[in-house]
């Protein structure tokens, strides 16, 4: 093949694979929307199977569910009986801190929310607030800020636009948490902001203030103590949430249960305690990654628990994900450029198979590890290389195969041929060393016999003759090198191997004779002379391949043993004999017997050999 050839299909090649890891990273950093919902939907299927079933011991999810309510009262309860379930989870039970997933954004009764407020300030009660991401006019502005800190130094923090927060009343509250989010385009909620800035303050979300709040010092001023875990945030300022438990992992006690005093000591006793709603009257209800539709708290329950892995050293430290996504995807794709271009279509399709189980498993363990990359970008890629790089490959494996078989269908018979395209021997046509076994015949004293013909009749004696020639050779297999005027040079042992060739040579050189006195005997019925022919065979190394320019070339073999056979052919003028075969070819003989001709000097040269011939009784 011309070296352009060459260089146009490795620049296709680099190109197929720049264009896959092109598609790749742009798929993982610009995260189109059909992308994303791909992306987290995999995720999500993966969070479902592998979720853990172990019981999360170090909190208890309290349920203002529909059996509370329709046993003790239908909501909004009297804050009485708010402050009452408080008192009861941090006297009676002992629990080690408190958060009620509820907004007090108007006054209620006046007792009540005085014993609320007592608790905020001076017990482990850790209120919340909303805040909302999304801009409006006009704002929603309600309730009474509170829990703000500085604004710190890291960038990566949501902002919001307004709030819904606690009345006045609650506002000075020691421990405030966010409960705010902003769901994914699908509508699922899967992150969650650590922090989140409103007109130049940070205020902490609910599960890093309820650490907070359960270590604090009631002495200490809340605005010098940092929310918890405040490194988490992606550049999006979110956090993803883990949803490493099933929602049965997790503790839940009916709030009648609490009220009752009905609930074992030791399920609350030292723990974290959320207060939270499953009524579906509340309306808190969320799609999660474990259900499409979870109680609010249930979230808070998942944050809070990935929390306190991380604070014990439990949790694997997030990936940056992208980084190593974007090296896997170069090196793989380089690869598999470079091995699809020398595989059979099958051996292309089974390495892109294991690039995408080897991804699926990376991307996995990634997905435990909060790895913020696409899981399926670079399936993206390999689906590119399946589509465009297997096809181009196989286009060129049969383009060199039509070649191959244009070029072999003029030199060998098709049983040849056949079994060249078996093998697959696409290197077929590259110049090899060889030993081969050369065969030479040519009509003798050619000139003399056709200068007394006319032109058509020695275009037909020419013709004829040469079938003689080439039927033999082509019925046993030999490869045709090229017709020389009125005469043909053959060779076994190349493309194919052929342990046999020297006794093929010989049976074609038989059956050449044989053929040349069937077609004298019609030539002499028409009133022409006979022809001779006189054949040559030798076994030697040769170079054997497509050589030549890029012009012009042909399949050939080129060395010493074709011109010795030229010379036995030449030297059987003058011997009692049209079958000359010289020492190297009778010594691989098997099947044919020869017999000694004696010593020859060979024409052009000062080489005196021994030769042989085959007795032809």
């Amino acid at each position: 093949m011309p070296a352009h050839n060459f260089s146009t299909i490795g620049a296709i090649r680099i190109a197929i694979g720049v264009l896959a890891c092109t598609l790749a990273i742009f798929l993982e950093w610009q995260r189109p929307e059909f992308l994303v919902r791909i992306d987290e939907g995999v995720r999500d299927t993966f969070i479902q199977f592998t979720a853990d079933q172990e019981p999360e011991d170090r909190l208890v999810v309290i349920d203002i569910d529909e059996t509370t309510l329709e046993k003790i009262g239908p909501w909004p309860w009297p804050r009485q009986r708010m402050a009452d379930l408080v008192e009861i989870l941090l006297g009676s039970y002992g629990a080690r801190a408190v958060a009620l997933d509820i907004v007090f954004p108007e006054p209620g009764d006046k007792e009540g929310d005085a014993r609320l407020a007592a608790l905020a300030v001076h017990a482990p009660l850790n209120l919340v607030q909303i805040f909302d991401y999304t801009p409006r006019s006009p704002e929603i502005r309600q309730g009474a800020l509170a829990g703000g800190l500085a604004a710190s130094r890291n960038p990566d923090v949501l902002r919001a636009y307004g709030y819904i927060a606690n009345h006045a009343g609650l506002a000075g509250a020691r421990c405030i948490g966010n409960i705010g989010y902003q769901p994914d385009i699908d509508g699922v909620l899967r992150h969650t902001p650590v922090q989140t800035r409103f007109e130049g303050k940070d205020y902490p979300h609910l599960a890093s203030a309820l650490i907070d709040c359960a270590g604090r010092d009631e002495r200490k001023d809340i605005s010098t103590k940092p929310p918890a875990s405040t490194s988490l945030s992606n550049e999006n300022g979110l956090w993803r949430v883990p949803f490493r438990r099933s929602l049965s992992a997790y503790t839940i006690i009916p709030a009648i249960a609490i009220m009752h005093k009905n609930a074992p000591h030791s399920l609350i006793n030292n723990r974290y305690v959320l207060v939270g709603s499953s009524s579906l009257g509340l309306g808190d209800r969320v799609s999660t990654p474990l259900a499409p539709l979870s109680a609010g708290v249930m979230v808070h329950a998942a944050s809070l628990s990935g929390l306190l892995d991380i604070a014990e050293g439990k949790a694997h430290p997030p990936w940056s994900g992208r980084l190593w996504l974007t090296v896997w995807c170069f090196l793989s794709i380089a690869l598999s450029v470079v091995c699809i271009a020398r595989l059979p279509a099958w051996g292309g399709l089974l390495l892109l198979s294991s690039l995408v189980a080897g991804w699926l498993g990376v991307a996995f363990a990634g997905i435990s590890r909060q790895a913020e990359w696409s899981v399926t970008a670079p399936l993206w890629a390999y689906f590119l290389l399946l589509l465009i790089a297997i096809p181009h490959e196989w286009w060129q494996t049969q383009r060199r195969s039509r070649r191959l078989l244009a070029t072999f269908s003029h030199y060998v018979a098709q049983p040849v041929l056949d079994e060249i395209l078996r093998l697959g021997l696409t290197h077929s046509l590259t110049p090899t060393l060889r030993e081969v076994t050369i065969l030479i015949a040519d009509m003798e004293d050619y000139t003399h016999t056709t200068s007394s013909l006319a032109l058509d009749e020695a275009a037909a004696l020419t013709k004829g003759f040469l079938g003689c020639l080439t039927r033999p050779v082509l019925a046993w297999y030999g490869t045709l090198d090229k017709y020389s005027g009125d005469g043909l040079v053959a060779f076994w042992g190349a493309p194919l191997t052929c342990p046999d060739q020297a006794d093929r040579a010989v049976s074609a050189a038989l059956d050449i004779l044989l053929e040349v006195d069937a077609f004298n005997t019609q030539r002499q019925s028409r009133g022409f002379p006979p022809v001779r022919v006189r054949i040559g065979i030798e076994s030697g190394n040769a170079l054997v391949g497509d050589l030549g320019t890029s012009f012009r070339s042909t399949y050939t073999a080129v060395g010493d043993c074709i011109n010795f056979a030229s010379r036995l052919e030449a030297a059987a003028r003058d011997l009692p004999t049209q079958l000359v075969i010289g020492a190297a070819a009778q010594r691989k003989l098997i099947k044919h017997k020869t017999t000694s001709l004696g010593r020859i000097t060979l024409r052009g040269t000062e080489t005196t050999i021994e030769v042989f011939t085959i007795g032809l009784d």
